[in-house]
């Protein structure tokens, strides 16, 4: 069902905010040209009408696509040519792409057009904000893009339905006709006109979209993993000693000293560091794992936010082919997704070693030999119970899955369109592995989460340690997952359930909620 904030999304001639792409994307936000936009967009229509009329072939306008551009198109054939583009480009295969892709693939076009860069008619573009507001999702596949000429088939669908034509998916998630969808809430479907139809599927909206919420995402649960990382540190007997602020000075890279300094607020004020923390005999270094996880955390964060300098760049874009300049048409090299395509690659490795190093620290807890007191696997009554041995075998399921994810897309290149496009930047694929990567992320750091706080339990009601509590941050977490279901230390049970509600609790940000709501925000 489709959740509408109170007020529409205003989309103009300046650029849309990561919040408000995902409030329309994720949050289903309804949405409303500006005056401004409008103003352009008719500005920008009037170039395209001129040109229609001239005698000279305008490429979009009057002459045919890629490698049939040398055709000249007759006037009484053009409303042709625009259907017949978006009908044969709507070649996608495979299965359905997510209703939040396909909106933010949607909104980000309409911000394009509101640009006054594409010459559409005002018409179609509000007819793209109605289909949004009214959360009318077009049917997109998951494959058909290159990258390059923009998200073509994706887009393409998209355009299909306001033309009335094809599968969509209604405010209720009910799939029917498009043209059946529009008449359900008073819209008519679109004529194309001159330019139109390349104007509506020339851009790299569908891997940006996916760009900006993945962003948002890793930069939730890189806090996350901070947060995981305190647990594991606390929990394996380490110092937080090592993240010393003088010493993060030492190498200045931003994401480092920021995951240090969280993780010395996570871990004051805790009870089980201050028993161990005068022992400089046996414990004079921790593992890399838990040592240098603001190193690794950190050069993620800084990789994530060079990621977001570019998706920023790109969402101040015009990105079409041609595009209205002035009072000309003017071909151009622009849809090449090239630079998105780059950090969507970089994001998805950050990804998978992120959730590398949480599987080691996570290991760390099931080994005798290493986890300083714990029981083989945490387990209640090891050999008759196997504890948490196999989760461990889940997390490094997914990361060995991630590791592969993590190949770019981005050097791979198959020429197309009769060597007219001869080269393409595979972004919608690099876009479309960063998915799956930061679901990967999510689940892996889940399981740390939950192994880190049965071994707290076991920490502090057993041992040398008994009765001292963990940090107050820390403690809230443990707090959150037995109030949400997930159990302490016992016999064994079905893990399942439990791993998907920490995955739920991760993925929703409750987990860093939860500590800022005791120690204020996290860095």
């Amino acid at each position: 069902m489709t959740i509408q904030t109170s007020a529409p999304i205003a989309v103009g001639v300046g650029p849309l905010a990561f919040e408000d792409v995902v409030a329309v994307a994720r949050g289903g936000a309804a949405v409303a040209l500006t005056q401004e936009a409008r103003a352009a967009i008719e500005r920008a229509r009037a170039v395209v009408d001129r040109l229609a009329e001239e005698p000279t072939p305008a490429y979009g306008i009057s002459t045919g696509f890629g490698a049939l551009a040398t055709r000249h198109i007759p006037p009484e054939m053009r409303a042709q040519l625009q259907r017949s583009l978006v009908r044969s480009h709507a070649a996608g295969s495979g299965p359905e792409v997510e209703r939040e892709v396909v909106r933010g693939l949607m909104l980000l076009r309409l911000s394009t057009l509101a640009t006054g860069h594409t010459g559409i008619r005002l018409e179609t573009a509000e007819l793209m904000a109605a289909l949004l507001s009214e959360g009318i999702t077009p049917v997109v596949h998951e494959y058909g893009s290159l990258g390059c000429s923009g998200d073509l088939a994706p887009l393409a669908h998209c355009a299909l339905a306001l033309m009335g034509e094809g599968e969509v998916r209604d405010g209720g998630g009910v799939l029917m006709p498009a043209a059946d969808a529009l008449a359900a809430v008073g819209l008519k479907p679109v004529e194309l006109a001159a330019k139109e139809g390349l104007a509506l599927i020339n851009g790299t909206d569908g891997m940006l979209g996916m760009l900006v919420i993945a962003l948002t995402d890793l930069r939730m649960l890189l806090r996350t993993a901070d947060v995981a990382a305190a647990m594991s540190v606390e929990a394996q007997m380490g110092t937080e000693r090592v993240f010393a602020p003088e010493l993060q000075a030492l190498r200045p890279q931003v994401g480092q000293a920021l995951s240090a300094a969280n993780l010395v607020t996570l871990l004051a004020g805790s009870g089980v560091m201050a028993s161990h923390r005068d022992d400089m005999f046996h414990r004079v270094q921790d593992a890399y794992s838990l040592r240098c996880s603001p190193q690794v955390h950190g050069a993620a964060r800084d990789t994530v936010e060079h990621a977001a300098t570019v998706a920023e760049r790109e969402l101040r874009s015009a990105v079409d082919n041609p595009v209205v300049v002035g009072d000309e048409v003017r071909s151009n090299g622009n849809f090449h997704g090239a630079p998105v395509a780059y950090v969507l690659d970089f994001a998805a490795i950050v990804a998978a070693d992120v959730a590398s190093i949480s599987e080691r620290r996570t290991d760390r807890f099931l080994d005798k030999a290493r986890n300083h007191d714990l029981p083989p696997f945490l387990a209640d009554d090891p050999g008759v119970d196997s504890g948490l041995m196999i989760v461990q075998y889940t997390q490094a399921a997914i990361v060995s899955e991630m590791k592969r994810l993590a190949v770019p897309a981005s050097v791979d290149s198959i020429p197309s369109s009769a060597m007219q496009e001869d080269h393409v930047s595979m972004g919608w694929s690099a876009a479309r592995k960063l998915r799956r990567s930061v679901d990967g992320l999510t689940r892996v750091l889940a399981i740390e989460v939950l192994t880190a706080a049965r071994a707290l339990d076991l920490r502090v009601s057993t041992g040398s340690t008994t009765g001292v509590s963990p940090s107050p941050a820390t403690g809230a977490v443990v707090r959150l997952l037995r109030e949400s279901g997930i159990e302490g230390p016992g016999p064994d049970r079905h893990l399942s359930p439990e791993i998907e509600k920490a995955v739920e609790l991760v993925r929703s940000g409750a987990v860093v909620a939860a500590v800022e709501d005791v120690i204020g925000e996290l860095q």
